[in-house]
């Protein structure tokens, strides 16, 4: 099977089964290593405003670059299990969680473009909403700062400066995104810190 190179972005404003966000992101993040996907990078955790109606606690958000032998409806299935083992269960829309997984891009393959409406369960590649949100730009960019839309074939970097500096202002960077015991660290790149350049921005690797 063709080795594909995937990102995930990670989010969760729950305590759930695996304890508070930050360590249900990790041990998400150590559930899919050790399901055979080899992490790659990963960005730093990132302190968020909520998307959702009503009153919520802030998110923390996260995204992975990963490498794996597995087809997009396994690769699905694989996430929501994990999900559903960190407490997840079905509720209203963007509303809190106690880990969400989103599949936003696959190896630049497109499915379900363009598209006709949302059907809940149906995996659309790239992610649908992923070129609206900030809080998923950011730290996509820290892991894949050459990364392009691939539907839309514009530069991430092009995509985030459009959305304007106010849509960046409830984003902000937290904690570092530890390796955990079947992460294989010797093959993983160091986070990425982002250096402004008037609306743009330019990252050199982390000392």
């Amino acid at each position: 099977m063709r080795v594909n190179t995937l990102l995930l972005a990670l989010g969760a404003n729950l305590a759930g089964p695996w304890g508070p966000p930050n360590e249900t992101l990790r041990r998400a993040r150590r559930e899919l290593s050790c399901s055979g996907l080899r992490v790659l990078a990963s960005s730093h955790i990132y302190d968020t405003a909520p998307l959702g109606p009503g009153r919520q606690a802030p998110y923390l958000n996260a995204v992975l670059l990963l490498r794996a032998h597995i087809a997009p409806a396994a690769l699905l299935r694989l996430i929501k299990n994990i999900e559903r083992l960190a407490g997840r269960r079905l509720g209203t829309r963007w509303g809190p969680r106690c880990l969400d997984i989103d599949i936003l891009d696959y190896g630049g393959r497109r499915l379900g473009w363009p598209q006709r409406g949302r059907q809940r369960g149906r995996l659309i590649l790239p992610h649908p909403e992923m070129h609206t949100r900030p809080f998923v730009l950011v730290p996509l960019l820290e892991v894949d700062p050459h990364w392009h839309h691939p539907t839309l074939a514009v530069a991430g970097h092009t995509l985030l400066t459009r959305l304007g500096r106010q849509s960046r202002r409830g984003i902000r960077r937290s904690l570092d995104f530890a390796a955990s015991s079947c992460d294989k660290v010797r093959n993983e790149r160091a986070p990425r810190k982002q250096v402004s350049e008037g609306d743009g921005a330019r990252t050199v690797p982390s000392s």
